[in-house]
């Protein structure tokens, strides 16, 4: 029994959360003057509230009550919006059925990791140029205009993002997000010798560094699982059940993430070691099962992947004679890990690809 590729109906509305319809000159023409128009709002906006919040005074670069902090936030606000406008008009655009709840819950996620990437990233802009202008002010004018510039950037790129989502952004936010959230968590933490004990350490104390580092391992699980969901759509294998084991998985090690911020180290232990452990457990049955699941998937990549899981056991044996610590394995473990599972979307895609054109 093979499972064949779904008609093209079908796979449109399949992907109707992570694929944007292709669209002729006109329809991108539009969408840019969209994008643009939002950006404008998003400009328009931020200065009347910086107005109202520095009341046409200046400010420091970075740090509480600056121009950083106030544009990181605002920024943040404005991507937020920006992403669920964009899949809006394009929700229009493309028709379809009524949206399920988890249709919801994924733009709400990823809309929310549009929002947490530019708050970092804008926040670390600011302790840039702090560190590059040190004690300097931006006067009143400047700083209003800069604040809705950010706003208007961020605006204007995550709506561009949210109207032409695929699989492969879709991946490069998941990464852009974790890394970003894990630096904060990082940077930010109040025991500044944390990486002595292991990485869950980030997430074990009351402060902000242990909100945004469990956060992030939630929304990144809750990602993972809508790319489990969108990305086994439509892969062609001959084997009856392949789609479905692999799509299994990649959900475990999506839910399996989320639980391991849910559920703190200090708080949880035993749950949160389960469910870190039986990510990686998960993994290395995907990785081992998946040329039986997907035979037609490329051989390097089988092999890449068996490299990585060598790679592992062998930072794991480093840790169990104390040459290493749990931290440096955790780290490199998890690059590895979503390295895999950004790879394989990218490799689903090339196969689906190949057998729809041959």
């Amino acid at each position: 029994m093979t499972e064949t590729t779904p008609a093209p109906a079908d796979t449109r509305r399949a992907h109707r959360l992570v694929a944007a319809e292709s669209s002729g000159p006109a329809e991108e023409r539009t969408l840019e003057s969209l994008g643009l128009g939002v950006g404008t709002v998003a400009f328009v906006v931020i200065v009347l509230v910086a107005l109202a919040v520095f009341r046409f005074e200046g400010a420091p670069i970075s740090g509480p009550g600056s121009l950083g902090e106030f544009s990181a936030i605002a920024s943040a606000v404005a991507g937020i919006l920006a992403f669920a406008v964009g899949r809006y008009v394009m929700h229009r655009r493309e028709g379809g059925p009524t949206p399920r709840v988890l249709d919801y819950l994924d733009v709400a996620a990823l809309a929310f990791a549009h929002g947490i990437i530019a708050l970092l990233s804008w926040t670390l802009l600011a302790v840039i140029l702090e560190d590059a202008f040190i004690g300097a002010e931006v006067f009143a004018l400047p700083l209003l205009a800069l604040s809705g510039t950010a706003a208007a950037m961020t605006a204007y790129i995550v709506f561009y993002s949210a109207t032409h989502m695929d699989l492969p952004l879709l991946a490069v936010v998941l990464a852009v997000f974790l890394a970003e959230g894990v630096l904060a968590a990082m940077l930010t933490a109040s025991d500044p010798y944390w990486w002595k004990d292991n990485l869950s350490a980030l997430g074990m104390t009351n402060d902000v560094s242990a909100m945004t580092f469990n956060l992030t391992l939630i929304v990144a699980g809750f990602i993972v699982t809508t790319l489990a969901r969108y990305t086994t759509r439509g892969i062609p294998t001959s084997h009856a059940h392949g789609i479905r084991w692999v799509r299994l998985c990649l959900i475990l090690v999506g839910v399996f993430l989320a639980c391991v911020g849910l559920f703190p180290v200090n708080d949880f232990f035993w749950v949160h070691t389960g469910f870190a452990s039986g990510m990686a457990v998960v993994f290395g049955v995907l990785v081992i099962r998946l040329p039986a699941w997907i035979p037609g998937i490329a051989r390097p990549f089988v092999a890449l992947g068996w490299l990585f899981i060598a790679v592992i056991v062998v930072l794991a044996v480093f840790f169990a004679v104390q040459y290493y610590t749990l931290t440096a394995v955790e780290l490199v473990a998890g690059i590895l890990v979503f390295s895999w599972i950004i790879l394989f979307i990218r490799n689903a895609a090339a196969l689906e690809t190949d057998v729809r054109t041959s």
